[in-house]
């Protein structure tokens, strides 16, 4: 995997060790920049980008293993071979304490030099590689602490062993969608894909074509033939996000679906076996739906079969303070930031608030609090500035008395009209700013009664 675009940096007091190295270097297609002292070669360092560093360890004045605890106490990362002609085993085993990643001893072939190189950046490659694994892995981790996330997660373990169907009832922002990953990933059908609908993103007029597919020319702008969200899941798992948003005519045809293992793409004419496991998710009160009559009974029977109640994240203010602490990691691993962490009286504050838009809001927060804080210690000060108004975790208001449904609304409609205001109603800001989807959010609106339009003339 030799890189015409791999830079070298060469560190040796001897001019002659220099030019014959920096020589083959060229040679073999890379490139190299050459210094004749540990002092100097911290300077190019701090100022670019090396590859792969080679440094002898014998110099005047800062030696090669200075060299060596000098770039690991500024955090550098660049793979560094050492080189000497003298060097004892001693030498050789601080030297990999520190972190150098080869020695090697004088006289030095070309053959050996770009076999190490090589060797080095094919390590270099597979650690980002699994950095960039863990961080897309990171993305889809259910992360909990208590006892009632224990018991919650206990029971999912359970029901991924089997093929029964799960619906899992949370608020927006709660981790639906993690709990149905975690599912899959502990169930039989693991290897398999796992493919997701958001049931309330697709317009009604298209959802039968996202789910069953299409063949090509059975509508207009039908160039080809399209396979559908179930298709895809053969052998897997379907997840059908906010399943109660569903339109009714569509309910019918995913029923058919669950009952006879087949389905026929729009505009085919053969049925196609199907098996895929399904998982749905809503926010919404399903029973009551049903009793309603904008969900169907039939299709509620067959999917509510193993119920899992996600419960809101003001319902778990212990676990906040392992939540912010991994969200704070997650974020500064991803933009290669220096680890943050929180005060004793900021988490107090991240406890206190009512997160109306759940997990993923006090993720959006603690991405906020790294972006303004300036030390390692984040500040309380700092969580008030990152947090939406009202803050220090003090209610909107009393929200009112009656049920707990009822105050809860009426909660959660004083918060939106507040982001609403604090936002001009640019509904895209207010989206962001609660951690919900757009489309979510105008609904959200429509349910709590919430005319946008009077609201903008009042304001």
């Amino acid at each position: 995997m030799t890189s015409p675009k791999a830079h070298l940096l060469l560190i040796d007091d001897d001019p002659n060790t220099l030019a014959s190295l920096s020589r083959a270097f060229r040679l073999a297609g890379y490139e190299a920049t050459v210094c004749d002292s540990a002092v100097r070669a911290l300077e190019l360092i701090r100022a670019g980008r090396f590859d792969v560093i080679f440094s002898d360890v014998m110099m005047p004045g800062k030696d090669g293993i200075s060299l060596l605890e000098d770039l690991k106490a500024a955090g550098v990362t660049t793979p560094v071979v050492m080189i000497s002609g003298q060097a004892s085993v001693e030498t050789a085993v601080r030297a990999t304490r520190l972190g150098a990643v080869d020695f090697l001893e004088k006289p030095l072939s070309t053959e050996k030099l770009v076999v190490t190189i090589e060797n080095v950046l094919r390590l270099r490659h597979l650690e980002n590689e699994n950095r960039d694994l863990r961080s897309r892995l990171g993305k889809h981790e259910m992360i909990w602490s208590g006892p009632d996330m224990e018991r919650l997660m206990a029971q999912v373990e359970r029901v991924a062993a089997s093929e029964s169907r799960v619906a899992i009832q949370g608020e927006t922002g709660t981790g639906k969608e993690l709990i149905a990953r975690t599912i899959h990933q502990k169930s039989a059908r693991h290897a398999g894909p796992f493919v997701t609908l958001n049931c309330a993103a697709v317009p009604a007029e298209l959802i039968e074509s996202e789910l069953f597919g299409h063949e090509k020319g059975s509508f207009t702008g039908a160039a080809n033939r399209h396979i559908g969200k179930i298709e895809q899941a053969v052998g897997g798992t379907l997840f059908l996000d906010e399943i109660g948003d569903m339109p009714l005519a569509m309910q019918s045809k995913l029923l058919r679906v669950l009952e006879e293992g087949e389905i026929e793409r729009v505009g085919g004419d053969k049925p196609i076996p199907v098996d895929a496991r399904v998982v749905v998710a809503t926010h919404r009160n399903l029973e009551e739906m049903v009793r309603q009559g904008s969900f169907r009974a039939d299709l509620f029977h067959r999917v509510y079969v193993f119920p899992v109640a996600l419960p809101p994240l003001r319902e778990r203010a212990g676990e906040i303070p392992v939540l912010a602490e991994y969200f704070a990691e997650q974020v500064a691993s991803q933009n290669g930031w220096r680890p943050k962490h929180f005060s004793p009286e900021s988490l107090e504050i991240l406890q206190r608030y009512a997160w109306p838009g759940n997990v993923r809001e006090l993720r959006n927060v603690v991405e906020r609090v790294l972006l303004l804080s300036g030390a390692e210690i984040i500040t309380s000060e700092e969580v008030n500035l990152a947090l939406p108004a009202p803050r220090n975790g003090e209610a909107v208001s009393s929200a009112g008395s009656g049920p707990l449904t009822q105050r809860l609304e009426s909660f959660e409609r004083e918060v939106l009209l507040a982001e609403l205001r604090r936002q001009n109603h640019h509904m895209t800001n207010t989206a962001r700013a609660l951690g919900l989807e757009r489309s979510h959010l105008y609904k959200k609106c429509q349910q709590l009664g919430i005319d946008l339009q009077s609201e903008r003339k009042t304001d």
